[in-house]
């Protein structure tokens, strides 16, 4: 006999937990506004989590796309001044090496100040004192005031403070259906992939916030949406090479910007025309791109060992005939579908992760007009506050927050980014007590384990075990989780297989698959 769905009710519903609707709900939720937040994987699960983690100063885009130039400016220089926890301030360079455009070297300087952005000539020798790694074939090199954020901090941070404030977030829910009557949705249908458990909510209005599944979405809604799909590939060393983010000083393509993050240093990327979002994954002929193009910049990237790649995908508006992604606009989508026919149904793309706040303002306004409510914006001028559920996604944080304070009974689960168990039951608790699965991709999200050299080879082990002496998992509870989450990793490694990452992904194989048998199939293991 079929179940009937539960039933809930808010006055918004969001789809989609990255960035901007993290923040979207943060921002309705200060507004007064009750909301949901539904997720069909948990936070950052799209581009939110397959970005450089640069917070742009909007150099990047002063010769193709003023609008998005202005736009990072201002943003960046709000959200440094009301999250500076979530962001590393290193400052930037934009460095020209020998075989570039001179003409548009030339001209940099003229669209920076164009769009209000600073932009420092250095002369070659200061350049390279300041970054030793650049190549000796440099010929111009501009400062800027780029920096590095935490995309996975920022989003817990947001979600979390809308929750204080009366947000639901339900991971691990996605949208099946929408239930229609005259012109207005009056329920949408979520159905847990795993579970298989069902719900209805009822909204006043239901903003899709999916970035780069915006189209499937609005498909459910019979609503047409116009989107083409361009994966980005980057790659993670084990090591910080540069303190401050490196661009290359031309037309954004291949392999030209290297971002610090915490410990570590991120490379992209590439623009890769794929059919569906649910496609993107890494392949070797773009880790040879991107490190032959790097490599140009900083030459030790061309012997560098890697020991993650990823990929994300940009969702850009624009007809099908559109030739080079990379002039597309990065600016964002607001669409209210009144004038297809739904009144409640808005749709929020496009854009990038330093934009997101004020994305998620423009909606939230537009949202208020709909529900007739007058409180305005407070994202503009309230500092995010800082928890301790979003610290540890920090790369290199868990030794200074932790060594400091060493319990001699707590020990380590993950030794190549030092997370101890007193950490992960901190978080299995958390998420648990937010209504959440805290399973191993769960608590590997919202700290650093798994993302050190081994990519999870020892950790993901030792967590599971760890899990079940305290007696939160049971039966083959463990089993797959495990396998969810190394095949998770396995996808960054297999493109890499060179060298020291090759050795690496062998004995992770002999410990999972030669040890644990972790390879056979649920048939062979139940005999």
């Amino acid at each position: 006999m079929k179940m009937k769905s539960k039933i809930q009710s808010t006055r918004v519903l969001i789809i989609g937990g990255g960035a901007t609707g993290t923040g979207l709900a943060r921002d309705l939720a200060l507004r007064g506004i009750p909301c949901i937040l539904v997720e069909k994987q948990d936070i950052n699960a799209g581009a939110s989590g397959g970005n450089h983690g640069l917070l742009h100063s909007g150099a990047r885009y002063v010769a193709s796309d003023t609008e998005a130039a202005n736009e990072c400016r201002v943003e960046s220089g709000i959200l440094k001044r009301l999250a500076p926890h979530c962001i590393d301030d290193t400052g930037g360079l934009f460095v020209a090496v020998a075989g570039d455009n001179e003409n548009y070297i030339a001209d940099f300087p003229y669209y920076c100040s164009k769009c209000g952005i600073s932009a420092t000539p250095l002369d070659i020798g200061t350049a390279r004192e300041m970054e030793p790694a650049l190549s000796d074939r440099i010929i111009a090199a501009y400062q800027v005031q780029d920096a590095a954020i935490d995309p996975f901090r920022l989003s817990l941070e947001n979600i979390s403070h809308a929750q204080r404030l009366g947000c639901t977030f339900l991971k691990n829910m996605e949208v099946i259906d929408f239930h229609i009557h005259e012109g207005r949705i009056q329920a949408t249908g979520l159905r847990n992939p795993v579970t298989g458990e069902t719900l209805l909510i009822e909204a006043e209005q239901v903003v899709s916030a999916s970035g780069a599944w915006a189209q499937k979405i609005g498909k459910l809604a019979g609503i047409s949406i116009g989107m083409i799909y361009s994966k980005g590939t980057l790659l993670v060393t084990p090591n910080r090479i540069a303190g401050r983010v490196i661009n290359r000083l031309r037309r954004a393509t291949d392999g030209d910007i290297l971002v610090p993050g915490g410990t570590v240093s991120i490379l992209g990327t590439t623009s890769v025309r794929i059919e569906s979002p649910d496609m993107a994954a890494p392949t070797v002929e773009e880790v040879d791109l991107i490190v032959d193009q790097g490599a140009a910049m900083v030459p030790v990237l061309a012997h560098s060992r890697y020991i993650r790649s990823y990929s994300g995908v940009r969702p850009l508006l624009q007809p099908a005939s559109a030739e080079n992604d990379r002039q597309v606009s990065r600016g964002f989508a607001l669409i209210d579908h009144q004038e297809d026919g739904l009144e409640n149904f808005i749709t929020i793309t496009g854009g990038k992760l330093t934009t997101f706040r004020l994305m998620a303002e423009k909606t939230a306004d537009l949202l208020c007009q709909k529900l007739r409510v007058t409180a305005s914006c407070k994202t503009k001028t309230e500092p995010l506050p800082e928890t301790q559920r979003g610290q540890w996604t920090e790369p290199g944080i868990s030794p200074r927050l932790w060594m400091g304070k060493q319990d001699p009974e707590d020990f380590l689960l993950c030794e190549c980014e030092m997370v101890p168990a007193s950490v992960v039951e901190k978080l299995h608790l958390s998420i648990s007590n937010e209504g959440l699965t805290p399973d191993i991709h769960a608590i590997a999200l919202r700290s650093r384990i798994g993302k050190g050299p081994c990519q999870g080879a020892f950790c993901s082990v030792r967590v599971a075990a760890h899990l079940y002496n305290l007696g939160k998992l049971n039966a083959d509870e463990g089993i797959r989780q495990l396998k969810q989450f190394l095949s998770e990793r396995w996808r960054g490694q297999h493109p890499l297989l060179w060298n020291q990452a090759l050795a690496q992904s062998e004995l992770l194989e002999a410990i999972h698959c030669g040890t644990f048998c972790l390879e056979q199939s649920e048939k062979e293991e139940s005999f």
